[in-house]
Parts: structure tokens; C-alpha cells; sequence
């Protein structure tokens, strides 16, 4: 659509209500709402002080969710990013490795806005090592943190969701849950668990109005990532620019970053009527890894 032409939808109701007036009808309800289209559900996103979370916190807010944050750090500023789309906003700090504070969280946001309508299951953490050589409390702390908080998140939902008969449940997985990469155990071996949680999870609740999907990004330019950007720049003393560029060019055909905000527009696309049936998928939105 060029800049200043009018949607299309506007354009039906300019005539409906041109045909209208000259036929003297009452014009008896606007065919097209500008009310957002989560006005009124309540969407919590694990690990979204930063990154991805964040991304997808803020697109949910921008559709009118109340948004409950989680993760560790500053929280102040990602409450002020979200809260500027004119909802309201949450927090709260569970530490995703430990099942009771978990459903601490899970009990907050049903005391403070009702209950969680979209759940995002987003908290993660990284650990590279061969896998003899992987320390086997790193190996813990990632499967704790990376797949077993979604389900305890997931299973403490479920039952208000099912209730309403209406829920989404979003797993953030990685290409990494659907191909490998070496020194990657228990990040591929948590990833690839996500998807199968998905889709169980998906198969569980398929006669409801309850759907879960998981989305599978490659490269996004977060601080997890940028971590490794930093490493290979200084082993190889390039440049940040060339870092990246090297980086993209092992594993991903389109050499760009995944954003957090594209990625908070498929979560919107999910949670929509038009994802009704989309149940049990790990979307990947790769640049063509898995392709390969």
C-alpha cells in the first residue's frame, strides 16, 4: 500500500456508509473494531528483561495484552519499555531452575490480572563444551532452566486456560531443536525437548480452544549472541562487523539477524483467530539454516 492511500477496510466502510445514507439506514455497528485485538488477556513471557522476551512482551502490549515480565537484572526499564504501549505491566523475578518459585510467578499474575491467557515460554541459558568435558552442573542448570520451566509454566496454566476455553502457549525452541551443533549439548538436547513438549502438549488440548507452537529462530542478535560474536572476535582479532559476518555465514543462507521484533510479530500471529488451527508447529524463522 503506497503512503496516505486509505486500508482497504476503510474504504469498504466509506461505502457501506455512503450506500447507507442514501438508502436513509442507520449505520448499526462499525464492521471493523480499532480496539487491539488482545484487549483483555493477560500474557506472561519468561526471560523478558531483555532480548527476544522483551520483543515479544512489547508486540503483545502493542495489541493490548497485560504483560507480566520475568527474568534477572534491571527491571524498571523493561517495565517502562512495555507500559509505554498504554497497558499494564508486572513483574516478577522467579529464578526459572526452581519449580516453587515458578508457581509463585504463575500465582502472582492469576492474583494480579485474573489469570495468564498467553503463556511464552522464553527463558534460556547457554553453555558450550565438548560433550566429555561439559560440567555436569552447567548441563543442570540448562535443561532446569531451558525445558523444565516450560512445563512446569505450561502445566500450572493449563487448567484456567482450559477453563476459558481459550489460551496460547508459545514455546520459544531455537533451529537448535531441529538441527545440532557441535559443543551444544544440553542447549540442543533442552531445544529439541521444547519442540516435543509442544507438540504433546498441542495433541493434549487439540479438542480445546487451548493451541501450543513453538518458534524456532536462528541467529538473533541478543546478548546471548553477541557473547559469541565478542568470543570469535577475539580469537580470531576481527572486527565485531566481521565476527558477525563470520558467524552468519557458518549456518545461516540469508547472512542476517532474526529480530526480536519479527519474532514478536509471529507470537502476535499465533495468538490471532487466524492461528485457530495452527497447533503443535516448530516455526523456524532461520534465514534457511534448516534448509540446508
Amino acid at each position: 500500500m503506497k503512503t496516505g492511500q486509505p486500508a482497504a477496510g476503510w474504504i469498504i466502510m466509506e461505502k457501506v456508509a455512503a450506500v447507507c445514507a442514501i438508502q436513509d439506514l442507520p449505520i448499526v455497528a462499525p464492521i471493523f473494531s480499532e480496539k487491539p485485538m488482545l484487549t483483555g488477556k493477560t500474557a506472561l513471557v519468561t526471560g523478558s528483561t531483555s532480548g527476544i522476551g522483551l520483543g515479544i512482551a512489547k508486540a503483545l502490549a502493542a495489541q493490548g495484552a497485560k504483560v507480566v515480565l520475568n527474568g534477572f537484572g534491571d527491571a524498571a526499564g523493561p517495565q517502562a519499555e512495555v507500559a509505554a504501549f498504554g497497558t499494564e505491566v508486572a513483574f516478577h523475578g522467579a529464578d526459572m531452575s526452581r519449580p516453587a518459585e515458578i508457581e509463585d510467578m504463575m500465582k502472582f499474575a492469576a492474583d494480579r490480572f485474573g489469570r495468564v491467557d498467553i503463556l511464552v515460554n522464553n527463558a534460556g541459558i547457554q553453555h558450550v563444551a565438548r560433550v566429555e568435558d561439559f560440567p555436569v552442573e552447567r548441563w543442570d542448570a540448562v535443561i532446569a532452566i531451558n525445558l523444565s520451566s516450560a512445563f512446569h509454566a505450561t502445566r500450572l496454566a493449563l487448567p484456567a486456560m482450559k477453563a476459558a476455553n481459550w489460551g496460547r502457549i508459545i514455546n520459544m525452541a531455537s533451529v537448535h531443536g531441529l538441527v545440532a551443533s557441535a559443543e551444544k549439548a544440553a542447549y540442543v538436547a533442552a531445544k529439541h525437548g521444547i519442540v516435543g513438549l509442544t507438540k504433546v502438549t498441542a495433541l493434549e488440548n487439540a479438542t480445546t480452544g487451548v493451541t501450543c507452537n513453538a518458534i524456532c529462530p536462528g541467529w538473533v542478535l541478543t546478548p546471548l549472541v553477541q557473547k559469541q560474536v565478542d568470543a570469535k572476535a577475539l580469537a580470531l582479532n576481527l572486527s565485531d562487523e566481521e565476527a558477525k559476518k563470520l558467524l552468519l555465514g557458518e549456518k545461516e543462507p540469508s547472512m542476517q539477524f532474526t529480530t526480536p521484533e519479527e519474532l514478536g510479530a509471529l507470537a502476535v500471529f499465533f495468538c490471532s483467530a487466524a492461528a485457530n488451527n495452527v497447533r503443535g508447529v516448530a516455526w523456524n524463522m532461520d534465514g534457511g539454516w534448516a534448509a540446508q
